[in-house]
């Protein structure tokens, strides 16, 4: 699980109704229905004219995983990975058959190594997995920035729509409340939606597929090195340039000891 993501989310909830109470204002006082439908449903809506269904089901499902999944550590995948090549040069690609891999596109390279796929082809296989990924995130954090540019038009939408209301009924005096509620909330609504959680998590998914990016490609270089017979601590060399300074450094001392 992401923690910061999570603490982010959180957070801007805590944010609001913190400054609710201490304004002295209830809760129910900023729950409008005619607000919510203009603002949730209009911008559900408007996504859906926008972009297919399943892109849109498939850009909330992308967003869910930013929360809920946690990358793996390079650290941790550069030494599997070593170790691995180091049984492969002693026993043979066959001995890589039947273990445990933590990380599902490891598993998928070496099951390709230990099935006797020619080079080209594993790489080609491996390579089109990460193109589809990115695929996938940019598509999610474009649909995600679309969410955010729609709700705050959609608070204004429903903010005209609510002092029309007003204006239309200045005899009564009853219904300029609740109509500029409707003018007040979609507006806030609007910006809460865009602000606090849409364009935030399109931000967060650009910076996630980088990392995954990166993982997935430390990935394909150490099978492609496996594969080749390279020698494990040259191939530790080689992978540990997918680390910052510090970490390659602690790597190297560790295999040392």
């Amino acid at each position: 699980m992401d923690l910061a993501t999570l603490v982010g989310l959180i957070g801007v909830v805590g944010v609001l109704l913190g400054a609710i109470i201490v304004g002295g204002s209830g809760a129910g006082e900023f729950v409008n229905v005619p607000s919510l439908l203009i603002v949730f449903g209009g911008t559900i809506t408007a996504t859906l004219i926008k972009f297919p269904i399943g892109a849109v089901l498939g850009a909330f499902k992308v967003g869910l995983r930013t929360l809920l999944v946690k990358f793996d550590n390079p650290e941790n995948l550069i030494k599997e990975s070593v170790e691995l090549a180091d049984v492969a040069r002693k026993q043979g690609l066959l001995a890589l058959d039947g273990r445990e891999f933590g990380n599902k596109f490891l598993k998928r390279g070496i099951q390709l190594l230990v099935d006797g796929t020619d080079p080209q082809t594993v790489k080609q296989i491996l390579a089109n997995d990460i193109d589809q990924m990115i695929s996938r995130h940019e598509r999610g954090e474009f649909i995600f920035r679309a969410i955010g540019d729609v709700a705050p038009a959609m608070g204004m939408i429903g903010t005209l729509v609510g002092l029309i209301q007003m204006l239309s009924n200045m005899s009564d005096p009853k219904s300029i409340g609740p109509s500029m509620a409707v003018a007040l909330l979609t507006t806030l609504y609007g910006a809460v939606l865009a602000n606090a959680f849409a364009l935030p998590i399109a931000d967060k998914l650009s910076i996630r597929s980088v990392e995954e990016r990166m993982i997935k490609n430390l990935v394909l270089e150490s099978i492609s090195s496996i594969q080749a017979g390279m020698n494990p601590r040259v191939m530790q060399e080689l992978l540990g340039a997918y680390l910052p300074d510090k970490q390659r450094v602690s790597l190297i001392e560790s295999d040392d000891k």
